[in-house]
């Protein structure tokens, strides 16, 4: 018996990239209902491997080896309530060669939504949230009958002492704080990624 295979999104920097075109231009692609997508809640527009893989054969555009290979990448999610931050740390990722799909959530509810879809192997996790922090997550992610695959790193402008000793226990390897810069944060997610491999 197979295991239904993960819906795979793509972004659309990544699109771009295989089309050649600019990200704006698979946007618009996207909105005209050329290319088939959808928008994220937090307004992304997210487009499936195999609508892309068909529009591409459609086109007679070639199709890269990370389309045709099923599983090719990683997808991380990356939690965080504050849009600007999120927004950043998200387009380093996408020019970092890192080569994972990213999926945002801007509250611990939706985190685990999204986490629950696409099965990630990472997760990035600011540490406060407005409705569920980074503590509370994890604990509803370790319930019995869930699965957590996945290495979750948190991110964090500050939080109580305590709460590093919780979070370890939980089995957080990485705790960063959001001051040492976004470059350590993609870093350590380079880091958690080949440990995952290598496990």
């Amino acid at each position: 018996m197979s295991l239904p295979k993960h819906k795979r999104y793509w972004g659309t920097q990544r699109v771009a990239r295989v089309c050649q075109v600019s990200p704006a231009t698979v946007a618009n692609w996207i909105d005209q209902g050329l290319l088939k997508g959808h928008k994220t809640p937090t307004g992304r527009r997210r487009v499936e491997a195999e609508d892309l893989t068909a529009f591409l054969r459609s086109h007679e555009m070639s199709v890269p080896p990370e389309l045709e290979g099923g599983n090719g990448h990683d997808v991380v999610v990356v939690v965080d309530d504050d849009p600007g931050y999120l927004k950043a740390l998200v387009l380093t990722i996408e020019r970092s060669d890192l080569d994972v799909e990213v999926v945002e959530a801007a509250t611990g509810v939706d985190a685990l939504l999204e986490i629950g879809r696409v099965q990630p192997s990472l997760i990035v996790l600011d540490y406060s949230l407005p409705d569920l922090n980074a503590p509370e997550v994890i604990r509803r992610l370790l319930e019995p009958g869930r699965r957590l695959d996945a290495e979750v790193m948190v991110v964090t402008g500050g939080m109580p002492d305590q709460a590093a000793v919780a979070l370890r226990q939980m089995g957080v390897k990485v705790i960063l704080n959001k001051a040492a810069g976004m470059p350590a944060v993609v870093e350590a997610m380079g880091e958690a990624l080949r440990r995952r491999k290598a496990a």
